[in-house]
């Protein structure tokens, strides 16, 4: 698998304080800083929206455990879940974009 040992541990794991995931820093790990970001904005959105869970996986087709374990850092994050979430709940989640993925020509 590409990333080989750097996936076998989730996200949280890297984090400053795992237990306060997503309100921490993750100071040595680029990959599960873009996660918490992920992860902060996903939440900053389906708390803005009012949703569920399971609204949010209505909107998205995507599992609602598989978001809830995004928004947990108990996951990584793949590119068709992040872009299913983007569409879905018209965000932009991935930390410097400035158009939803699908949208890029």
């Amino acid at each position: 698998m590409t990333g080989g040992t750097l996936r076998h541990l989730p996200p949280r794991h890297f984090a400053a304080d795992p237990q306060a995931w997503p309100d921490t820093t993750v100071p040595e790990h680029a990959q599960a800083r873009v996660a918490l970001a992920i992860s902060r904005a996903l939440g900053e959105r389906i708390e803005e929206g009012g949703w569920s869970l399971r609204h949010a996986a209505a909107l998205t087709g995507v599992n609602r455990q598989v978001i809830a374990n995004v928004l947990s850092g108990s996951s990584w994050v793949d590119v068709v879940t992040v872009s299913l979430l983007e569409d879905g709940l018209d965000v932009v989640l991935w930390p410097g974009a400035t158009a939803r993925a699908s949208l890029i020509a």
